[in-house]
Order: C-alpha cells, then sequence, then structure tokens
C-alpha cells in the first residue's frame, strides 16, 4: 500500500492532470505522469515563471502515483525550508519524491548537501525525483559543483504561458470541477480585472465558489464586481 505523507505536506486534491490545462505544456504534463507511475524519466527538472502550474503537475504526480499504488511525497520548499534539510531524510525510500521550488533552498549548504544525498540514494534505488525550479540547472544559484551537475542529468523541460484562450478554457474546465457555470464573458471580465497568472485565477475561482452559494447567486459579472468591492 502506499505509504501517506504528513498533513502539512497534503496533496491538493484539486491538482490532478484531468484538472490541468496543458495548452502548449503537453509534453511537460506528460513527461510528469509518465514518470508519477513509474515509466518516465527517474529525473524530471521542470522550470518556469511562477503562475505557469509547476505545483499543480507536482500535486498531479502525487496523486497518479497513490493511485498507481506508489509511494510518494510532495515537499514545497518554499514552505518548509525553514525547518532544515533533516525533513529529507528517509526520502530515499519513497518511488517519487517532488521537490517544489528547489530555487528557495538554492546556496544553502546544509540543503545542497542533503539534497545530493538523496539524489544519489533515489538513484541507487531506482526511485524518481520530481523537480520544479523559475530558472534552468545551469542557471539556478547551487553552490555545490557536483550538485548542479545532477540536476541537469535527466529532462529538463520548459513551461510556458498560457495564452488568454487557453486561460478562458482552463478556468471553465476548473469551473466545471467546483460545479460551477462559467460564462466565456464571466472569464473575460476574471481576466481583464484580476491577477492574470493562473495560480491567482483558480484561487478566486474558488473563492467566488464559496461566495455564490453563501449568497445563493449565479456567477455574474454583477455578483463579482459586488464581492470585488466587499473585499478591496
Amino acid at each position: 500500500m502506499a505509504q501517506q505523507i504528513p498533513l502539512h505536506f497534503a496533496v491538493d486534491p484539486l491538482q490532478t492532470f484531468e484538472a490541468y490545462w496543458a495548452g502548449p505544456n503537453a509534453e511537460a504534463a506528460e513527461a510528469a505522469r509518465r514518470s508519477a507511475r513509474g515509466e518516465g524519466d527517474t529525473l524530471l527538472y521542470l522550470w518556469g515563471d511562477t503562475g505557469l502550474g509547476k505545483t499543480h503537475l507536482v500535486n498531479a504526480a502525487c496523486r497518479e502515483a497513490f493511485h498507481n499504488g506508489r509511494s510518494a511525497a510532495c515537499l514545497p520548499l518554499a514552505l518548509i525550508g525553514e525547518c532544515g534539510p533533516a525533513v529529507l531524510e528517509g526520502m530515499e525510500n519513497q518511488n517519487l519524491v517532488c521537490l517544489d521550488d528547489i530555487d528557495t533552498i538554492a546556496g544553502r549548504d546544509d540543503w545542497e548537501r542533503q539534497l545530493f544525498g538523496l539524489f544519489n540514494a533515489m538513484r541507487d534505488a531506482g526511485n524518481t525525483l520530481l523537480i520544479t525550479a523559475t530558472a534552468p540547472p545551469a542557471e539556478l544559484p547551487v553552490a555545490l559543483p557536483d550538485l548542479k551537475t545532477r540536476l541537469a542529468w535527466g529532462l529538463v523541460l520548459r513551461l510556458h504561458p498560457l495564452t488568454d484562450e487557453h486561460k478562458l478554457a482552463a478556468l471553465e474546465r476548473r469551473a466545471g470541477m467546483l460545479g460551477l457555470d462559467l460564462s466565456p464573458r464571466v472569464g473575460r471580465f476574471l481576466l481583464s480585472h484580476c491577477r492574470r497568472d493562473m495560480a491567482s485565477l483558480q484561487a478566486l475561482l474558488e473563492k467566488l465558489d464559496h461566495a455564490s452559494l453563501a449568497a445563493k447567486r449565479r456567477l455574474t459579472v454583477p455578483f463579482i464586481k459586488g464581492y470585488l468591492e466587499d473585499i478591496a
């Protein structure tokens, strides 16, 4: 049976491959799915600007691993970096380890040495590392030369921004999963008047879902305008 990860490393249940609108990032999404199943590269490195869905993909990969009877751990390094590198101890026994935002611990000697050891142990065990960052391996401020070299050993893929049409389609898919009816007019309003990265748009959509349920109102442009004014 797949080992469950601790509560504070819990996987977002809405961030699945089915909910991910890949657009120009179909190769990255498929590579993450294959790695989650143990069919792809044992080291997958995804990089790109914030808001492109890197965290979504690592959460989706963990869920995919669980569904295939594999153990997995998702470590959001931006959140747990201050906990110290001891959180990596024993992780080599997981079939899949996802290290989200590795750039946030780059340059920290204790973290880099622990990560180097984890990399070697997982490689020896035939297990999989999925790493995300905002820059490719060669541009990360990693001080440990051997670690910098190893980060580039696997498959390195860049995530690209979605067009507005792709964002609208992604929002409609997410709204459908929440049970919301998101019209194209409402979707375009969100793109025109709110933060445009997908992470922010999806977070806002979930808040609007709760607000519309509480008010027993449909998701319309006037309703959204009122909601945004109330929270401003």
